[in-house]
């Protein structure tokens, strides 16, 4: 089934989602489930960095093996979900009038196969483009190619704009066919856009929720890569809302490292080694500008396990912080800077007797490794 085919289902969606922005109290479009035998897979895909120099040869061949890379591991492990943490597009390389387009392909091996999913917004996706100094050369501009039209968006033309985060995620849900499970956020948490939360519902139970997975923009491109106090504020009302008592497990997913992640880092280009768990630690930490509170709301709640982010390219693992664990992706896409193998991180969440997540690296080429447990409140 094509995009097009269900824009009547994409809108009703997309009203939701703004209806939502003006609600009292939280809600969440369309609640995820178990699946029988009550376990819940996410595959996390970071940094796509699709778009990169369209006016060359290596540009678009980098594109089809970050398609060939989130074919492999959705074929392999058949997720439940999959979440794009972020960088989906390297606009700042992208000379269209709207981005959209490449975030549609990036987003494509998910819609296709069936498989909800949902975004977070990168430092990259909305960044303006930034001209390449050897186009002042005496070689000057080489011939650019723009995307053809297609019928939301006729001739999209060369403006190399950026394109607003609210226009990303409007256009993705506007071809989702009922799959994204993204949302424009509050208002008042403009600019930062990504920021929401989604119940997992129980296979047990119904009407009860047996995990939650909050989403937060952390900026960049546009504004500074933070999460703000703002933010926080909102995460706590929502925790508050959703989950008083602490009873349902929660984890979180943003794009950019806070701070803490410097705090348990192992030394660059070192080995890791317990109680971290990984295998690609290959630059420092590179996390947002300023912390400002959100490091300790979530260390201070039992119920958060796991934070996720991407980011940095050469980095994979897991580390303990406090009684939660910070955790990178794996680089997936082929655009973006570093040469080490591709893959995706893999969380398999389990609500039968004792909830448990564990968590693994997929690669490309099918070998997975750096098995974890991430529900466990000790760290030996």
């Amino acid at each position: 089934m094509r995009w097009w085919q269900c824009r009547l289902a994409a809108a009703v969606a997309l009203a939701a989602a703004v209806l939502a922005l003006g609600a009292v109290g939280p809600r969440s479009p369309a609640p995820l489930r178990f699946a029988p035998g009550g376990r819940f897979k996410v595959a996390l895909f970071a940094d796509l960095h699709y778009g990169e120099n369209a006016w060359t040869d290596w540009g678009p061949a980098q594109d089809d093996a970050s398609d060939h890379v989130m074919a492999a591991v959705l074929d392999a492990e058949k997720p439940d979900f999959v979440v794009y943490l972020g960088d989906l597009v390297t606009a700042n390389n992208v000379p269209v009038a709207n981005a959209s387009l490449y975030w549609d392909r990036a987003i494509s091996p998910a819609r296709r196969r069936g498989v909800p999913w949902s975004t977070v917004f990168g430092n990259h996706d909305d960044m303006p483009f930034e001209w390449p100094p050897e186009w002042f050369s005496p070689a000057g501009v080489p011939p650019v190619h723009c995307p053809p039209a297609v019928p939301a968006m006729p001739d999209p033309g060369c403006s190399f704009r950026g394109t607003p985060r609210v226009e990303l995620m409007t256009a993705e849900l506007d071809r989702a066919c009922g799959l994204s499970r993204s949302s424009v956020g509050p208002r008042e948490l403009w600019p930062g856009v990504s920021n929401y939360v989604l119940q997992v519902l129980s296979r047990e139970r119904p009407e009860d929720p047996a995990l939650l997975m909050y989403f937060l923009d952390s900026g960049g491109g546009s504004y500074p890569e933070v999460v703000s106090c703002a933010q926080v504020t909102w995460f706590q009302s929502q925790a508050r809302f959703l989950n008083p008592d602490g009873r349902i497990p929660e984890l979180v997913f943003w794009h950019i490292p806070s701070t803490a992640y410097v705090k348990v880092a192992p030394k660059a280009t070192s080995e890791v080694r317990k109680p971290c768990v990984g295998s690609l630690n290959e630059e420092d930490v590179a996390p947002q500008v300023a912390e400002w509170g959100i490091m300790c709301s979530l260390s201070l709640r039992p119920s958060v396990k796991a934070i996720f982010v991407g980011h940095n390219h050469g980095l994979d693992w897991c580390c303990p912080y406090e009684k939660l664990w910070l955790c990178f992706a794996r680089h997936t896409g082929h655009g973006g800077y570093g040469d080490w193998p591709r893959g995706a991180r893999i969380v398999d969440i389990s609500e039968k007797k004792h909830f448990s997540v564990n968590s693994w690296i997929r690669m490309e080429n099918g070998s997975t490794h750096s098995h974890v447990t991430l529900s466990s409140a000790r760290f030996n």
